[in-house]
């Protein structure tokens, strides 16, 4: 009898007294059919009773007479004036209470604690859910834990499921027990065991209390719930979610059966059975993968909820050790342990000289790609995927250039784009392996060798070349000094007003990370349109001889052969804007800077709003060569170079076109330290000197060696230096410190120069870097187009790989090829079928749209972007899509966003989407199925 007498605590007498009370002031004398709550620290307190409030005592009695002396010694404690009431608990049977103790008391009887009625009061209820009340878990748990301010008020009727949600608001610290609802899922569930707080106080809950959470959260978070819980209650919950992660890889594994003991230690009492953890475990990688998902977006590489996900993963590796399980789950798709397995994987294939490595090394490419962490891991990930791009160019054999024009070009489009790759290898990989970074080395080492062979060959090359060249007579190529009159000059016909921006020392992996930087939707790049039956491609100049800013930059801006210092390009650039009937200003270092509260100096903010041309000379990079500060992460960015993205903006509001020049290349030096300068004479400069040339050097002269007699000797080698060692050098004859990138851009919307074209992004990578080798379909012609011909490879990505920025498919020496236009898209030409963008413009239901669309587009130039979009997978940036419509139709398409958003008012019937610019108009995306849905073909077509 006593074992099922119930528990009051306070909370229950409160409520007891306050109503009992009221009716009979007089009395202070209570019996109360419950036993005293242990847990309850104080037995003395105060209820308010009416407009009072009641002094209580609380005695817990055992025995008829220790009940009966309780109540004589409270009547001999108090005065006359004392109303305090005793309140009387405990295990004795009422039968067995004296009638002179029960003559005293409220009701004369023991009063009965019914916990249902007290709960329904508590929460302002009419009644009760029915299967609460012989719930003593549920009731007692809402009696000992009311807030201060007491339960929420819920209406008519308090249901079970309210009321377990207001308890484990009030008790576990999950959700607001005020609030009418609270959101349970594995998430809050996983994310609560991580806290301080949370599985302490699960764990000091009574037993069936616990219980009863256990079984109601299992219902309605799932069967994961309970497993959770118990490693909460053992103290363990901060390990709930890594403990779920490692039993995810281990029954993954191909040994799972094998994990089954080790893992049965790890989770101890708390797995009940193993049928309960395979949901435990999915629970948890579900839970890891939307944090993942979370941290991928929240834009910080290295902020909190990056750090969140990586703690929880490396704990659970940190398990697999200590359970010897590492093995086991080596290579899984989701632990630290598994990623780090997969780039080692990859890096072993990087040293292999067998003939089936690259193959081997994209395969392991895709599946560090598609571990979960890769773009956490965002930086190894790029790296290695760098790593690759490099081990595609070792295996492509393009013809040798057979002039220096053409070098630079190539250098430019291909191997200056090899130079970033061997950049950003060196920098080493994150994870600071020893054996990923080995396997980088050796990569590099095999790049740097072929670079070498390159560079000897242009050697020989500039030699013969330079011997005569001059701007009579230039052989092809685009002088340094040729750069305004052909680049800039033509920007500012009709009133242009060019920006010449000069990044002096930037080299042509520098130039193309930039340029694939800018903001497509606010700048688009043009180049000169290619001769009949070529391709259009981004310029590249000669720089003047030796590479060294004093010559190369002085000619550069003057506009002819020149010499001499910051006076002299100012006097030589106003000089030949000038003869053009142009006012001209240049800006050099620390003139363009401006004072505190300024991004841009007053006086250059006025020049670029006047109808001058304006000259602005950047020094970052060629400075941090001389301090050793090469770039931190062997990749210079718009970011990195000091104030070019404050300068590209000021041109862009003020509708000014931009020539984005260097004066000289350079190369970064990247032998051991200690390897010391070579012992030679009359050094003039870091790789350039007089005399005679030895091992790794070349003699030059002729009209375009502007210093000492108009003859030099320059290193052509890259680990060859005549002085101290410095980050990097200029003032040699390699191809890196030769090569002048030439950027043109124009602000979206603006003016293209007669005889200019658009220049798409995607023309703009060599297909190695973007196109796996496997992937790779050669066009018609393809034999006949060198791989660094200015354009790509001849290739295409399979549609379902396919980036959007993965090249235009098969690049044919037809000038419509680099855009993809119908004269080389999916091969409808040849067969004589129609093409995709041909059975749309024929379709009814597109002949009637365009009676509706003001301004549409011709025919011609539709056709020629719906079969760029369909063979380049469906997607493609807004300027190939342009380009597209141009190279068919002859007509300059300024605007490619705006030309995009034509194209969508004129397929988009109804407002399905069947073309959009997507990733912040970055991509236009075109649904194929979608399109054929809207424009069926005319009967009888393909």
């Amino acid at each position: 009898m006593t074992a099922n007498r119930p528990v009051a605590g306070r909370r229950a007498i409160e409520v007891l007294l306050r109503t009992e009370l009221e009716g009979a002031p007089d009395h202070r004398l209570v019996l109360v059919d419950a036993v005293w709550d242990p847990e309850e620290k104080d037995s003395e307190f105060s209820v308010a009773v009416g407009d009072g409030h009641r002094r209580v005592v609380v005695s817990d009695q055992h025995s008829p007479l220790g009940a009966a002396d309780a109540w004589h010694r409270h009547l001999a404690g108090g005065s006359d004036r004392d109303d305090s009431v005793l309140v009387i608990t405990g295990t004795v049977p009422p039968d067995q209470l004296g009638l002179d103790l029960r003559a005293h008391a409220v009701h004369r009887h023991p009063l009965p604690v019914d916990r249902a009625e007290i709960v329904t009061q508590l929460f302002g209820a009419a009644d009760l859910d029915p299967r609460m009340l012989g719930e003593h878990w549920l009731l007692d748990g809402l009696l000992q834990a009311e807030p201060l301010d007491g339960w929420p008020r819920v209406g008519a009727v308090l249901t079970r499921d309210r009321a377990v949600r207001a308890l484990i608001g009030a008790r576990l610290g999950l959700g607001d027990p005020a609030s009418d609802t609270l959101d349970l899922d594995a998430d809050t569930l996983f994310t609560w065991t991580r806290t301080p707080a949370g599985p302490a106080l699960y764990a000091t809950l009574p037993r069936d209390e616990r219980r009863g959470m256990e079984k109601w959260l299992a219902r309605t978070v799932g069967p994961a719930a309970p497993t959770l819980l118990s490693l909460a209650a053992e103290g363990r919950g901060n390990d709930a979610l890594p403990l779920g992660v490692l039993a995810s890889a281990a029954l993954r594994s191909p040994s799972a059966e094998a994990a089954g003991f080790a893992l049965g230690t790890l989770f101890g009492q708390a797995l009940s059975s193993f049928d309960t953890l395979r949901p435990f475990a999915d629970a948890a990688t579900g839970v890891v993968s939307r944090w993942i998902a979370q941290a991928e977006g929240s834009g910080s590489p290295s902020g909190p909820a990056r750090s969140r996900v990586l703690a929880v993963l490396e704990r659970a590796d940190r398990l697999a050790a200590d359970a010897r399980l590492t093995d086991l789950v080596r290579g899984d798709r989701l632990l630290p342990s598994g990623y780090l397995g997969r780039l080692r994987a990859l890096a072993a294939c990087l040293g292999s000289r067998d003939a089936d490595a690259p193959a081997l090394a994209e395969s392991a490419l895709r599946d560090l790609g598609a571990h979960q962490l890769a773009a956490l891991h965002g930086e190894s990930t790029e790296t290695a995927r760098t790593a690759v791009r490099l081990m595609r160019w070792l295996a492509t054999e393009p013809a040798p250039p057979t002039t220096v024009g053409q070098a630079v070009r190539d250098h430019l489009s291909s191997s200056g784009w090899a130079d970033l790759a061997i950049g950003v290898l060196a920098q080493g990989d994150a994870s600071r392996d020893a054996a990923v970074g080995e396997a980088y080395r050796r990569l590099i080492g095999a790049a740097r060798e072929r670079r070498t062979v390159s560079d000897a060959r242009f050697a020989d090359l500039l030699a013969a070349w330079t011997e005569t060249a001059c701007q009579q007579a230039n052989g092809g190529a685009l002088l340094i000094e040729d750069v305004l009159a052909k680049a800039a000059a033509p920007l500012a016909q009709g009133g242009g007003r060019p920006l010449v921006l000069v990044l002096d020392g930037m080299s042509a992996d520098i130039a193309v990370r930039i340029a694939g930087e800018l903001d497509r939707r606010a700048w688009t790049e043009i180049v000169p349109g290619p001769a009949k039956g070529g391709l259009p491609y981004r310029q590249a100049a000669v720089s003047m001889l030796p590479s060294v800013t004093r010559v190369s930059r002085a000619s550069l801006l003057c506009g002819r052969p020149s010499e001499g210092g910051q006076g002299a390009e100012r006097t030589g650039f106003a000089a030949f804007w000038r003869k053009r009937h142009r006012g001209a200003h240049l800006f050099h270092k620390g003139g363009y800077e401006g004072p505190p509260g300024h991004r841009l100096a007053p006086e250059v903010v006025q020049a670029l709003a006047s109808e001058d041309v304006v000259g602005v000379v950047v020094n970052t990079i060629d400075d941090a060569l001389d301090d050793g500060r090469e770039g931190t992460t062997g990749r210079w960015g718009l970011a990195d170079i000091g104030k070019l993205p404050d300068l590209l903006n000021a041109a862009r509001d003020y509708g000014r076109p931009v020539v984005l020049v260097s004066d000289h290349g350079h190369i970064v030096d990247r032998t051991e330290r200690g390897h010391p300068p070579a012992d030679v004479p009359e050094v003039r400069g870091t790789r350039w000197r007089t005399g005679q040339p030895g091992d790794g050097e070349v003699a030059l002269a002729g009209p375009r060696v502007l210093t000492d007699g108009r003859r030099i000797v320059a290193a052509w080698r890259d680990d060859l230096r005549y002085t101290a060692r410095q980050a990097g050098y200029h003032g040699g004859a390699s191809l890196a410190e030769v090569t002048v990138p030439v950027v043109t851009l124009v602000p979206a919307g603006g003016a293209v120069p007669s005889g200019w074209t658009l220049l798409p992004p995607e023309s703009t990578e060599p297909a190695w870097w973007s196109t796996a080798l496997a992937d790779r379909v050669p066009g018609p012609d393809a034999d006949a187009v060198p791989e660094t011909s200015g354009a790509p490879l001849a290739a295409t990505a399979r549609p379902a790989e396919r980036s959007p920025a993965a090249v235009p498919p098969r690049t044919t020496r037809d000038p419509s090829a680099a855009s993809g236009s119908p004269a080389v898209s999916g091969g409808s030409v040849a067969s004589g079928e129609p093409t995709l963008g041909e059975r749309t413009v024929r379709s009814a239901p597109y002949r009637a749209q365009r009676d509706f669309v003001r301004l549409a587009p011709t025919d011609k130039a539709v056709t020629a972007a719906l079969d760029a979009l369909d063979a380049a997978g469906g997607k493609l940036s807004p300027g190939a899509v342009a380009a597209a419509a141009q190279a068919a139709t002859g007509k300059s398409q300024r605007n490619p966003a705006r030309f995009a958003t034509m194209l969508e008012r004129l397929l988009n019937i109804d407002g399905y989407p069947v073309l959009q610019l997507v990733e912040s108009g970055r991509t236009v995306q075109l649904d194929r199925a979608l399109l054929a849905q809207q424009f069926p073909s005319p009967e009888g077509s393909a």
